[in-house]
């Protein structure tokens, strides 16, 4: 299993190729390419690369799906017998980013399968 952790909005995120992630909003459009070099962690195959504290040579590239609001979060602030109530919402803004691929001095780790490489193995189980 081939996998990467990156830092992106201020937290850190473990992502594998083929799957989306809800990240903080990023200022690329919609099917947008977009590509990531804070990776801190790369492991292919058993071999780990540790980042000091950034991998060298380390790309996570991904497409942006959409973009959209996360559900709201209450805040509730009371103080008892002094009728002091404060009710505040926050709703943050999302991004959804499907990786693509990651990469390490330039060659290729780990791709996300296309539509065409998994439509034909369905293919031939229905022959």
């Amino acid at each position: 299993m081939t996998y990467a952790i990156i830092e992106t909005g201020g937290k850190q995120i473990r992502v594998e190729a083929g799957r989306f992630y809800d990240i903080e909003r990023l200022s690329a459009g919609e099917n947008e390419k977009v590509t990531i070099d804070s990776v801190l962690l790369v492991q292919h195959n058993g071999e780990v690369n540790i980042g000091q504290p950034l991998v060298s040579g380390a790309t996570v590239e991904g497409t942006v799906m959409r973009h959209f609001r996360d559900r709201k979060v209450l805040v509730y602030k009371m103080k008892p017998k002094k009728k002091t109530r404060k009710k505040r919402g926050h709703r943050q803004e999302i991004t959804r980013l499907m990786i693509d691929s990651i990469s390490l001095n330039g060659s290729t780790l780990i791709e996300a399968a296309t539509e065409e490489s998994s439509a034909a193995p369905a293919e031939a189980a229905a022959e």
